[in-house]
Order: C-alpha cells, then structure tokens, then sequence
C-alpha cells in the first residue's frame, strides 16, 4: 500500500496498519476475533447477570467483580470493533480527534482495572487477614463508594498523558504500525521530537504500574502469611481458592502490560508489541470470565442457576 502524505499539512486522519496479510488471512482473522469478542461479552454478562439475580452474591468481594466484568465489556469494545472493521476495509483510516477518544478510553479503562484489581486485593486482605474488622470496613455501601471511586481516579488519570500527545505537532506521515492508537507509535509519528512528552509518560505509566502491582503483591503477601498460620489443610485451601482466581488475573494482565509499557519494546519489532497488546487488550478480558466461573464454586451455582432461569424463563430473584 502506498500512502502520498503532504509533510507541509497537518494530519487530519490516521492510518491504522494493523495486521498487513493476504485477504484470505484477514478474513481468517476477523472470523477469529469476531468469536474472541461474542464470547468476551458473553462471559462477562453472565458473571454480572449471575451476581444481580443470586443474592447470596450480593457481597463486596462479588460487587467488586460485577464492576470489573462491566469494565472488561467496555475495555475490549474501545478496540475490538474497530480492529474488526479495518480487517474488511481498505483504508484502515481513524480520524485525528478518533484516534485521541480511543487513545484515551482504552488506556483510561485500563487504568480503572488496574484500581479495581488493587480494590479487588485489599477485599481479600480484609477477609482473610482481618476478619472481624471486614463486616464493619467493608459494608456494601463502602465497597459501592470504593468502585466510583476506582473509575473516577481511572478516568482522571490518563487526561494529561493524552492532552500532552495530542499538542504535538503531526504532519505526516500518517501511517501508525498498529491495530490501535498507541502512545509510542503516535509520538513517533511527531514532527518534532518530543524528549520531555516522552520521559514524561514513561515515569507516569511505571508509576501507576508499579505502585499499583507493588499494592496487590503486598496485600497477598499479608494474605499468604496469614494463610499459613491456618492448622487445617481443608482452612488453607479454602481461602486460597477464594484468592487462585484473582491472583491468575493479576498475572495474565500486569505481565502483559509490563512486558509492553515498563520494558524497554522500543527497539522491538511491530509485530512483538502487536501480540503483546492483543494479548492484554483482547484475549485477558476472555480469560477472565473462564478462570472466575471454573474457580470459584459459589460463581459457579450462581451460572448453572442463571442457565435454568434462561432455560424454563424463570423471572423471580435466586434464593435457593
């Protein structure tokens, strides 16, 4: 594809390379994706219909899961759709002030989930390391406050990283090496080099990596050695069966994201930061769904419940 920019011009539009292949490939592709994201907001609209319908559910460490699988829908669509609709076109083409809205919404959710997976932690903590304080901490009107909280300082946070990018100036060429619009492909694409922009979103993504990752760490630490002290084996597998899945979570996504935005990937192949970012923008939020229903027993109730409401069209609340 041969793409004529005048470098005189600021940009208007953007090209989003994405998965540059054959058509048979793409339409392989958008076929694998397709079913990736149907069964992404499948899984995750279960978990929330399950905690919304079996009170027994209606509990903070539930609450907080709700809110995270409502996140993971929206997560996955700020990039999915797009993705699939530029595998069937021809242009591949995002507008200037699109490609800062999914910038922006994409990277703001994905700050929001790093809160709620840190929220998610210090819920474990609570009921495991002090259990006779977490009726009282952590009521469901505190776990309520908690998840605003989380996608409020989730939505604050990304505002000055992207208001500082889109100041550059862009004059072609237009052409980013990605299938979204990423920080390090935009800055590159700069007329100018911009050293302070950079440095500046490089300390302000590993801080809230880093300080987030080191809160979740230290709360299961607290938790580890507190489970430990447990006498019985039957006590010390149930409460780490309560925190298996969160823990698989934790790993699947901060690995990830480290591998792609604390790691040097600068001198990295396109393709490697393409399979890294599909990996924690895509296939995570499919994950997680499996690992919470296959690992928790209660989850698992609340959905063969769930199924039989579907299945005889039952409408009353699960009690049972």
């Amino acid at each position: 594809m041969t793409i004529e920019n005048n470098h005189s011009d600021p940009v208007s539009e953007f090209i989003l390379l994405g998965f540059p292949c054959s058509w048979e490939i793409q339409i392989l592709l958008f076929s694998f994706f397709f079913a990736i994201y149907v069964l992404t907001l499948t899984g995750n609209l279960c978990i929330i219909s399950a905690v919304w319908w079996d009170n027994h559910l209606h509990t903070p460490m539930y609450i907080l899961l709700a809110n995270f699988s409502f996140l993971e829908i929206w997560y996955v669509t700020s990039t999915v759709p797009n993705m699939l609709a530029n595998l069937l076109s021809e242009t591949s083409t995002i507008s200037f002030y699109g490609c800062f809205l999914q910038f922006y919404f994409f990277f703001s959710m994905g700050t929001t989930e790093t809160f709620f997976l840190s929220a998610m932690a210090f819920d474990r903590y609570l009921a495991i390391c002090r259990p006779l304080h977490y009726p009282t901490v952590m009521t469901v009107q505190h776990c309520i406050r908690i998840g605003a909280g989380c996608w409020v300082c989730g939505f604050s946070c990304f505002l000055l990283p992207v208001y500082l990018i889109s100041q550059l100036p862009f004059c072609g060429p237009n052409i980013i090496d990605h299938f979204l619009c990423d920080p390090g492909p935009l800055m590159k694409l700069s007329c100018v080099p911009a050293p302070a922009t950079e440095i500046i979103c490089a300390i302000f993504n590993s801080v809230l990596i880093f300080s987030t990752f080191l809160f979740i760490t230290s709360s299961y630490t607290l938790v580890i050695r507190s489970v430990l002290r447990v006498p019985s084996a039957e006590g010390r597998h149930k409460a780490f069966s309560t925190c298996g899945s969160h823990l698989a979570v934790v790993s699947l996504f901060y690995g990830s994201i480290m591998v792609m935005y604390v790691s040097p990937t600068a001198g990295n192949p396109a393709g490697i930061q393409k399979i890294v970012t599909l990996f924690y923008s895509v296939m995570t939020p499919f994950f997680n769904p499996l690992i919470y229903s296959l690992r928790n027993k209660e989850m698992k109730k609340a959905l063969r419940k769930l199924f039989q409401i579907m299945r005889f069209g039952q409408r009353q609340p699960l009690k049972n």
